[in-house]
């Protein structure tokens, strides 16, 4: 079992946790070597974080089943000098190493990118952090949701009581906290793509706060240029209505919901003609004016009393038989009985030591002829001594020595 063979030979040391630990998740599943660099006894927190365990409150945590799956892990306590010295050697074979903690951890335990490229000029080192490791808040904790708020992506409200469910004060879930390892990886698979051009590494960096903040160019860009910007006529800046009854989600007899998305006029006249009312292609719906309003009232109204005529199984078969743009609204167990979802293979199984069989969503990335079946994540630790050994050239008695020096052990270090 394994993840796809697109990065076969590329070899990745990871010094991550929670979040950034997603962008060595992401390279494992294409097929790179992901050695995960952890401090004892329990390592990544991640390993037990998140909103959901398996077997019980102290079993491994699903976020880290994903983002670990498939790599190495190796105890090292990079305080020490045999762990740092340690850490230096395993760099020198490596193509990339990840610093997912609060920026500039490698700089303050003395090993980062100028200490790293001179072990390997080639080396490509990817620092994926909260803020950032510049400006006044460079140093300041964060955490997924810190990202979206910063930006402005997250719904956040203050109740006079307690909420009684869901994340407090929120009403939307993290955006960039989940992108942060995609944007890492992307930046990280460039800059190896110029070291293999040019022999000479790179420092790139990406910052929650900045994936949250470039998330939506037609909010930012417009903001930034909001003497020049204009709404399109096709969509109506009046908060109490829809804003365009054409792209709106509705209601289905069987009490679910339809993502109606006729945005271009092919689908809207495919529809129209589908159920019968031609008489709305006459709509103006494009226009700004006094009327604009009305206009769309009239149509959601329609549209609203049209799509309560049959279950939301039923619309997505007339829409598939009559080219019309749309989709059903899911729940995520709703999602998974899809069976536009499972015809196409979007999950495998592993046998785990304690729970069983379990299943897992599989990589969105697809590689014809190859099957993706990762290993689950290592224990803490598990790989330490044969990394070491073939990675770093480590013989017997140099592992003993740093193992006995106590470079292998160490307290997990606070992430940022």
């Amino acid at each position: 079992m394994s993840g796809f063979s697109l990065l076969d030979g590329v070899r990745v040391l990871e010094v991550a946790q929670l979040a950034p630990a997603s962008l060595g998740g992401h390279l494992a599943d294409l097929g790179a070597e992901v050695i995960k660099v952890e401090s004892g006894p329990f390592g990544d927190p991640v390993r037990v974080g998140g909103s959901r365990a398996i077997g019980d409150a102290d079993g491994p945590a699903f976020m880290h089943l994903r983002w670990n799956r498939g790599k190495k892990s190796v105890v090292l306590d990079l305080r020490s000098p045999g762990g740092k010295q340690a850490f230096l050697d395993l760099a020198g074979s490596c193509d990339a190493v990840i610093e997912g903690m609060r920026g500039g951890y490698l700089d303050w335990l003395g090993i980062g990118y100028e200490q790293l490229r001179q072990v390997n000029p080639r080396i490509v080192l990817c620092t994926v952090s909260g803020m950032g490791t510049d400006g006044p808040y460079r140093v300041l904790g964060t955490g997924g949701p810190v990202f979206d708020a910063y930006a402005g992506l997250r719904e956040v409200s203050t109740p006079a009581n307690p909420p009684t469910e869901g994340m407090a004060g929120s009403t939307t879930p993290p955006i960039a906290m989940y992108a942060l390892g995609a944007y890492g990886a992307m930046g990280l698979l460039a800059a190896l793509h110029k070291a293999s051009a040019t022999g000479v590494g790179s420092h790139v960096e990406v910052a929650g706060i900045d994936v949250a903040a470039a998330w939506m160019p037609d909010l930012v860009d417009a903001e930034l240029n909001k003497d020049r910007s204009i709404p399109r006529p096709t969509w109506l800046p009046d908060g109490r209505l829809p804003d365009w009854p054409r792209l709106e989600a509705y209601r289905t007899s069987d009490g679910e919901a339809i993502l109606f998305g006729s945005h271009v006029d092919k689908f809207w006249r495919n529809f129209l003609v589908a159920v019968g009312r031609e008489d709305l292609v006459g709509v103006d719906l494009t226009s700004v004016d006094d009327g604009a309003a009305a206009r769309a009232d009239l149509v959601w109204r329609a549209l609203t009393e049209i799509f309560a005529t049959r279950t939301r199984a039923e619309w997505v078969h007339l829409f598939l038989e009559h080219g019309i743009a749309g989709g059903p609204v899911n729940s995520v167990a709703d999602m998974l009985a899809d069976p536009h979802f499972r015809a196409r293979d979007n999950t495998y199984r592993v046998d785990h030591p304690q729970a069983g069989e379990l299943e897992f969503v599989v990589s969105p990335v697809r590689v014809a002829g190859e099957k993706f079946a990762p290993e689950l994540p290592p224990a803490v630790g598990a790989d330490t001594v044969e990394v070491l050994r073939s990675v770093a050239g480590y013989g017997e008695d140099r592992i003993a020595e740093i193992s006995g020096s106590g470079s292998l052990r160490g307290e997990v270090p606070t992430a940022g």
